[in-house]
């Protein structure tokens, strides 16, 4: 079999010591290598000087989801510790979808409590969904609110064993989050700050922003050897009128900040008719993109450095090519990058010609 469909072809090995456990004091000096596929050509900078290697009239595309707090310490009856993991934040007929730990086996009618001084909350397991996470309902009136006050923000198992404190409702978010509905943050646009957006004004850049909600979706391991079995969550997304025309003026300039936001362009771009229409509501993606599958819309991604064996180091590799995107891996490994959520950057300038060549493997 072709070994762009293979996941264990997607592996590669990373000390400990380079997983970064905080984002640094100014989040734009995180170190950002720079690879011009045309070239063949390896840049290593700091992200502060993204700038340097944008035309005038580019348009950087941002995801504005903000993040949740969606971690819940409850208790069983019995007194024993649990945890329910909130994949949204607003209930829809007093019921939400969750995730839920606990030492034992969850029974359908199981109740789990929230206790302290002002509430006394309950949570009822009504259904095992078909993706292994459940259906409860509540004693809970506004969740939003509840969580906002007593759940914790989810960061990933990797830093710090996923525990998170106080500076992590602030260091895991973007500067420009703004709708409210993801259970994870996109990282990449951990990097910028108003100094790195001064200097794209000052060259002309422009700026659009879409919305992805990041949920199990992005991140669910691959359990599949043949990654085409691979099944993806479905996410929400949206785009409102006025980012749609700027997507739609500036379609051969478009740098996607961010695997969701390049998800977000792929989902919504009308192939036969070259266009982002417009869009009423929110939708639904489970697009999965690697090594074969076309991707339309894009002049150049900015990314972190991801996972082994994720759909997020395929979506790279959708971009670059595998052998090439673990060569890089490797270099930065080298040069001691940082890696994962709170880490450092690269941005890949693909070369279109030999881009479009490679996109003709039938998958």
């Amino acid at each position: 079999m072709n070994l762009d469909l293979l996941t264990s072809s997607y592996d590669y090995t990373l000390p400990s010591e380079l997983i970064a456990s905080r984002p640094l004091a100014s989040r734009h000096d995180s170190r950002l290598l720079v690879y011009h596929q045309k070239y063949d050509e390896i840049i290593h900078t700091q992200f502060l000087h993204l700038s340097d290697f944008l035309d005038s009239d580019d348009c950087l595309v941002f995801n504005q989801t903000k993040v949740f707090p969606c971690r819940l310490e409850v208790q069983k009856q019995t007194g024993g510790k649990a945890e329910i993991f909130f994949l949204q934040n607003e209930l829809v007929d007093k019921s939400a979808q969750v995730l839920i730990k606990t030492n034992r086996k969850k029974k359908i009618g199981e109740r789990l409590y929230f206790k302290n001084n002002i509430h006394d909350e309950y949570f009822q397991i009504e259904e095992l969904l078909g993706d292994g996470s459940f259906k409860i309902s509540t004693s809970v009136e506004k969740l939003s609110e509840f969580l906002k006050d007593y759940a914790s923000v989810p960061i990933p198992p990797y830093i710090r064993g996923g525990v998170a404190d106080q500076l992590d409702k602030t260091q895991y978010q973007t500067i420009y989050a703004k709708e409210e509905g993801s259970v994870a943050a996109p990282t990449a646009g951990f990097h910028f700050s108003e100094e790195v957006f001064q200097k794209l004004d000052q060259k002309s850049i422009h700026k659009a922003f879409v919305n992805l909600h990041v949920g199990l979706g992005t991140f669910k391991p691959i359990q599949t050897e043949d990654i085409r079995e691979h099944q993806m969550h479905s996410e929400r997304y949206f785009v409102d009128s006025s980012n749609c025309e700027l997507l739609n003026k500036h379609q051969d300039s478009l740098v996607a900040v961010g695997t969701t936001s390049l998800r977000t362009l792929e989902s919504l771009y009308n192939s036969k008719q070259k266009i982002f229409p417009e869009m009423n509501s929110y939708k639904e993606t489970n697009l999965f993109l690697f090594p074969g599958r076309t991707i339309h819309t894009l002049k150049a991604l900015i990314t972190n450095f991801h996972l082994p064996k994720s759909s997020l180091l395929m979506l790279v590799s959708a971009v670059l090519g595998r052998e090439k995107t673990l060569a890089l891996y490797r270099e930065a490994i080298s040069r001691k990058y940082r890696f994962y959520s709170y880490g450092d950057a690269m941005m890949i300038i693909p070369d279109r010609k030999q881009y479009e060549e490679s996109s003709d493997v039938v998958v």
